[in-house]
């Protein structure tokens, strides 16, 4: 089994100017092997053979001047690329383009003496995160120098960190405290440390391993009893199939904290750049974003876990969130001018579709599904609020606004519920899932177990008991002239 868990330093001064010391070096390392792997890249052509990009078996004429390309001087491991004896094998083969920059780094070190007192485990994981966002170049694009707010973690390897109690020791750091809450299993093995600045601090993540230990549970699909459809929404967070819904605060959206982000964001662009209060200023909306976040986080798992307790299987749509907050295509006339293309509606719309974070919460349930051997799974969300639940019947002019009316049957409804149950309908037939609907019996209002006839005669209101009976006489709470009107009708039911 493999686990991660995040934890708060409580460090002391010396601890954080040195664990920031460490941070700004090691990201002009990574700056240096960056344009080193660029520049001699520009340097050489490679010519090589054409291949298939998507398969990456070899590298191609595109970017065999990046991958390969270095300016160091020790290309080869050890006998500069000869073989011992005539007919044999090679063995030391022509270090790769990520190995060469490692391979220096002794010189580095020799070259830049404040640098000696990092780790060297840690030193050595920068040119691999070089060599990562080369292997990212088709997917994320052409890797980017780091500035200070792009880089801002640091990793050890394993089997150099150790942990005792609420104290962890980092190589080179010494001991620190750390909140121990939850606390690390027994029989556990410590894989990898991440050490990562945030706005309210430093944080670390340790991830562990035991391979005694068997992985979550799988529940097969025939115990499965319950089932829920679920509809992301902006007014409310999640509508389910059963026809309830979870609240959306607005973490970001609402009008206390919209109104608080603008004035220290007007406190930013008052001050001078790169100032000293400028900087502070711009801490201070830092760590108002870093609390909106950490807030919309918890209600996250809070609503994760509360639909992976309730249901054995959850329904939710694979809904392109790139493509729905994009800009909008502008629209140019004959005279050469642009027309309103409804951006600024636009705009409005992609924060509070930040504000929800849908893919974060899909993520956080797909995570807890695993983990409790439950199951979470994504239909299309093409036409699930355009289709009738009841004739299955498409048709977009039945979606009109909140409401639903199908032009066929006539069947109304609340549209994102309606969606929700489109959703399960649509995981249901697309996994073949056989689950048999709990039939719940009709509830009585607790309120009216024993109902009071008052139609007889006009009476002034009064305070029942909780079992909805009137109290005797004397009681509190009862008016005389609802007293005297019972006194009289049990007199006439007497003659």
């Amino acid at each position: 089994m493999l686990l991660s868990y995040p934890y708060k330093f409580r460090h002391c001064n010396q601890q954080f100017e040195k664990i920031s010391g460490w941070l700004d070096r090691l990201r002009a390392t990574y700056n240096w092997c960056l344009r080193d792997r660029i520049e001699g890249g520009h340097q050489e052509f490679i010519q090589v053979h054409c291949c298939d990009l998507k398969t990456r078996v070899e590298i191609t004429r595109l970017t065999g001047s990046l991958v390969r390309g270095n300016r160091l001087y020790n290309p080869w491991r050890i006998g500069e690329g000869t073989a011992k004896k005539e007919g044999e094998k090679d063995q030391s083969p022509q270090r790769s383009a990520s190995l060469m920059p490692d391979a220096n780094l002794i010189n580095l070190k020799a070259s830049r003496p404040w640098d000696r007192n990092i780790d060297a485990a840690v030193w050595q994981s920068t040119p691999a995160r070089v060599n990562e966002s080369f292997n990212k170049f088709f997917n994320a694009g052409f890797p980017k120098f780091k500035g200070r707010q792009d880089f801002k973690s640091f990793s050890y390897k394993p089997g150099y960190v150790k942990i005792k109690g609420s104290k962890i020791y980092l190589p080179k750091i010494w001991w620190m405290r750390f909140s121990n809450s939850p606390s690390i299993p027994d029989g556990f093995d410590i894989r990898m440390v991440t050490v990562k600045q945030k706005a309210d601090g430093w944080y670390v993540s340790v991830r562990i391993e035991n391979k005694t230990v068997p992985d979550f549970p799988i529940i097969p699909d025939s115990e499965f009893k319950t089932i829920t459809g679920c509809d992301m929404g902006l007014t409310k967070r999640v509508y389910l199939s059963d026809g309830s819904a979870i609240d959306r605060p607005g973490f970001a959206t609402n009008k206390k904290t919209k109104c608080l982000m603008r004035v220290r964001q007007q406190k930013v662009s008052c001050q001078q750049k790169e100032s000293k209060n400028g900087s502070k200023a711009q801490l201070k909306v830092t760590a108002l974003h870093n609390k909106i976040q950490q807030k919309r986080e918890a209600y996250q798992w809070w609503v994760a876990n509360k639909l992976i307790k309730k249901y054995d299987a959850v329904a939710a749509e694979d809904l392109p969130i790139e493509n729905m907050m994009k800009r909008c295509q502008p629209i140019k006339s004959n005279t050469g001018r642009f027309l309103p293309n409804k951006q600024s509606a636009k705009s409005g719309l992609n924060r509070s579709l930040s504000d929800a974070s849908w893919y974060d919460l899909t993520k956080k349930l797909e995570y807890l599904a695993a983990k409790s051997g439950k199951r979470l799974d994504k239909v299309n969300p093409q036409y699930t609020s355009q289709t009738c639940s009841k004739c299955s019947h498409v048709d977009r002019y039945s979606h009109n606004g909140k409401k639903f009316i199908c032009t066929n049957c006539g069947h109304i409804d609340d549209a994102n519920r309606q969606a929700a149950r489109n959703v399960e309908t649509k995981a249901r037939e697309a996994y073949g899932l056989t689950i048999v609907k709990e039939i719940r019996s009709k509830m009585v209002r607790v309120d009216c177990s024993k109902p009071v006839q008052f139609n007889l005669f006009e009476i002034e209101l009064c305070e029942g008991l909780p079992d909805n009976t009137l109290p005797e006489k004397g009681s509190r709470g009862v008016w005389a002239g609802t007293q005297r009107a019972f006194n009289c009708l049990s007199g006439m039911l007497r003659k």
